[in-house]
């Protein structure tokens, strides 16, 4: 590599700077006080595996690893520089070369941090549109000139996962001599064999490969990344970085993954091919674009992206999301788990937010406006027994969670303010305020239905619904006997049936009985919410009448909310 001519020139600065060295003889030191090193690691870490072999308490070796990375890819040692993950390396590149006054092109979308490091060198950065397809030789050739200085290539792109082909990489190098090309393949290990450019590009001094052990290596937490290229380059790359960029633990570890001849682990790789293809095919049947990908991501548009996104995240799941990129608004990002379970559980996941197969309601606050019953029972239960609790209180216990009982509720308010009588007791003067007496009549007379029959009958035309609620059955099927609506809901879980919400299981139960494996429910407490994640469930939160809209949203986003509407009447434009 070295034996043909250089042209692309370092920034001015460098050839002043010379590699910074520690200085230290090569042998014949026992007693090392020339770098401040601390004598002793902390007593905390005394005990830790391998400490003694690790040395933790001397700066790393600098080259250590090179060797190791050089033999295995049949490279000369001074054509390998390691860096602290391939982000360093690709910091040190652009440092190598850009300045204020010289250009630097790349792809459009692609890694942010290359864009976030060209404009702090103060380069001009100019980017060019490649979302498909073949890398845009053309279009990169027209955008260069004279102050040109590097030209960045991700290959797998990301986050689109596009590739470039050796012979647009050929055209590239052999066309701008005088321009640093900085090939990123983070990602090459989960793409095809023609797609390892890497012997191609060396076969150029003006070429610099980056590689890293934290994508198809599983070594994230290391930051071992590393740089290959023609010995000078990666002399400037050496210049100008930290002097101890990766630790000691971190190369030997590094070392210990390289020394695996299976690794990165072709079981491993084939996994994420196997689901990129099962993946891409889902997302498509759900209705979302998907851009054909050589990585261990997808990137996929939808029609409301920031609602997929959260919807995920409300069952636990993180994708990526490009806040402040307009130019990727509607597109996510989606990593191949690699395991059967975490696929099967993304999958699932996706086909709850975007084709869920059935509707499941509380009752209480969201088809039945308990504001003058449930609540106000409770008022009076505490009243009648010399407590005065407020409607703020019951909402600071409701938003606390474990408050779907309003029978233990109540005792359990009382008892914070140091009344203390057995359940029994509080649940007879409760059902006596509630459901009335000959002489007085109950509060459940002011329950009124927040979502009217043909609501629900049109609802009911899309999905299967039910009704999941900690009440009493008789209390249960006398409201929505006599409010007409009985009829629209294929099965009704009551307290009797299953343990009270937070608990998963009777959703669990409502699943089981309409035989569905994915679906939606609206509650509007935090216990409603944590019972429908906890069974794989969205859950949609809703403000009930009564409740401060403010707060009663905050907690019930707090609570994993996918979305909270202001009246369960807007599920009827929510439901795909």
């Amino acid at each position: 590599m070295g034996e043909r001519p250089l042209l692309v020139e370092p920034v001015p600065a460098l050839a002043a700077l010379g590699p910074y060295s520690t200085g230290r003889p090569a042998a014949g030191i026992d007693l090392v006080l020339d770098f401040n090193e601390r004598l002793e690691p902390p007593d905390a870490l005394a005990g830790t595996a391998g400490l003694e072999a690790w040395r933790l308490n001397r700066y790393p070796e600098l080259g250590a690893l090179e060797p190791v990375i050089a033999a295995r890819l049949g490279l000369p040692a001074d054509s390998v520089l390691v860096t602290g993950g391939a982000d360093d390396a690709l910091e040190r590149c652009v440092r190598a070369v850009c300045v204020p006054g010289r250009r630097a092109i790349m792809s459009t979308p692609s890694y942010g941090m290359i864009r976030r490091f060209i404009r702090i060198a103060g380069a001009e950065l100019v980017e060019v549109p490649w979302w498909r397809g073949d890398l845009p030789v053309d279009a990169v050739l027209a955008a260069a000139h004279d102050s040109t200085a590097l030209v960045c290539v991700v290959s797998p792109n990301n986050p689109t996962g596009s590739v470039a082909s050796g012979e647009a990489l050929r055209r590239l190098l052999e066309a701008l001599p005088r321009t640093l090309v900085l090939l990123d393949q983070a990602y090459v290990d989960f793409a095809e064999p023609e797609h390892d450019l890497a012997r191609l590009a060396l076969e150029h001094p003006n070429a610099v490969v980056v590689r890293t052990l934290s994508k198809a290596w599983g070594g994230a937490g290391l930051r071992v990344g590393y740089a290959l290229g023609d010995p000078r380059v990666v002399d400037w790359l050496r210049r100008i970085g930290l002097p101890f960029p990766v630790s000691t633990p971190s190369q030997a570890l590094a070392a210990a993954m390289l020394a695996d001849g299976d690794a990165p682990g072709a079981a491993r790789i084939a996994a994420v091919r196997r689901q990129r293809d099962e993946l891409a095919a889902l997302l498509e049947e759900l209705g979302a674009e998907v851009l054909p990908s050589a990585g261990s991501f997808l990137f996929a548009r939808f029609a409301d992206a920031p609602r997929v996104w959260r919807s995920l995240h409300a069952l636990g799941i993180a994708i990526r999301a490009f806040a402040g990129r307009p130019e990727l608004a509607g597109w996510l990002r989606i990593t191949l788990p690699g395991d059967a379970a975490s696929f099967d559980r993304l999958a699932a996941a996706l086909r709850t937010v975007l084709a869920p197969e059935a509707l499941l309601f509380d009752l209480d606050g969201v088809l039945a406006d308990v504001s003058g019953s449930y609540r106000e029972a409770t008022l009076r239960t505490a009243a009648a027994f010399g407590v005065e609790i407020t409607i703020r209180d019951i909402e600071a216990a409701t938003a606390a969670g474990n408050a779907n009982d309003c029978w233990v509720l109540t005792r359990r308010l009382m008892g914070e303010r140091g009344v203390d009588r057995p359940l029994a007791e509080v649940k007879t003067r409760f059902e006596e305020i509630y459901q009335g007496t000959e002489a007085e009549p109950g509060l459940r007379r002011t329950e009124r239905l927040l979502l009217d029959r043909a609501d629900l009958l049109a609802l009911g035309e899309r999905r299967p619904l039910a009704v999941v609620t900690g009440r009493p059955r008789a209390d249960a099927e006398r409201f929505l006997t006599e409010r007409g609506i009985a009829g629209c809901f294929q099965t009704v879980v009551t307290m009797e049936d299953a343990p009270i919400k937070p608990d998963p299981a009777p959703v669990r139960l409502a699943l089981e009985r309409l035989g569905v494996a994915t679906a939606w429910m609206v509650g509007d407490t935090p216990d409603d919410l944590r019972a429908a994640r906890g069974a794989g469930v969205l859950p949609i939160g809703v403000v009930a009448p009564g409740d401060d809209p403010e707060s009663t949203t905050a907690s019930l986003l707090r609570a994993g909310a996918a979305a909270v509407l202001s009246d369960v009447r807007e599920i009827l434009e929510v439901l795909p």
